[in-house]
């Protein structure tokens, strides 16, 4: 069983947050402690912010790791200008980098790949990533077909264009991934 963390919590919230803010808040967290606690319990009261320590380290990690601003607008760019083929190729590389097992689906049908990690099923659907108008259809389409295959997770690619608000919530509340942005680039870039 896969466990998610809520969006809104404490951790999760510095994890989206630049890495020092999580420092500043162990910061706090000790100098509250050694201020208000008796100076037998100051070691005890620090502690309690280890785990925010942890989190700042993780936060550091993966804004170290992720690519700046300008290489993000640059893959955007080329991924929106290339043709399907050089795309799906470009992807197919990218998930094998990560550690996946890479299957095309061939066809025009709701999912382009189907994708195997640790015996884990995951479906993607990538064709539509330069539409300007994503809405919920090619998503129940998607997950028609993760149930047909039984497939826990799904992504659904976009390098251009918006997705409506009913399309966000379905893929929210049926288990389907948002690949855009950030995120895409962050993949496209991470290809050898």
């Amino acid at each position: 069983m896969k466990f998610k963390m809520a969006e809104k919590s404490l951790f999760a919230v510095l994890l989206r947050s630049p890495w020092w803010i999580s420092f500043v808040v162990v910061a706090l967290i000790t100098l509250a402690s050694g201020a208000l606690l008796p100076k037998e319990y100051f070691v005890v009261g620090a502690l309690a912010g280890f785990p925010i320590f942890v989190v700042g380290c993780m936060a550091a990690w993966r804004q170290l790791r992720a690519p700046n601003s300008a290489k993000v607008i640059e893959m955007l760019g080329a991924a929106t200008t290339m043709p399907w083929r050089d795309f799906a190729n470009t992807l197919a590389a990218a998930w094998t980098h990560a550690g996946y097992t890479v299957e095309r689906i061939p066809g025009n049908g709701a999912a382009d790949f189907c994708l195997t990690r640790s015996g884990s099923t995951t479906l993607a659907s990538a064709r539509r990533w330069k539409a300007a108008t994503h809405g919920v259809e090619p998503l129940r389409e998607l997950r028609a077909a993760m149930n047909q295959r039984g497939a826990a997770t799904g992504l659904y690619v976009l390098a251009q264009g918006s997705l409506s608000d009913n399309a966000r919530l379905y893929a929210r509340d049926h288990g389907i991934t948002l690949v855009q942005d950030d995120a895409l680039a962050a993949l496209l870039l991470a290809k050898p």
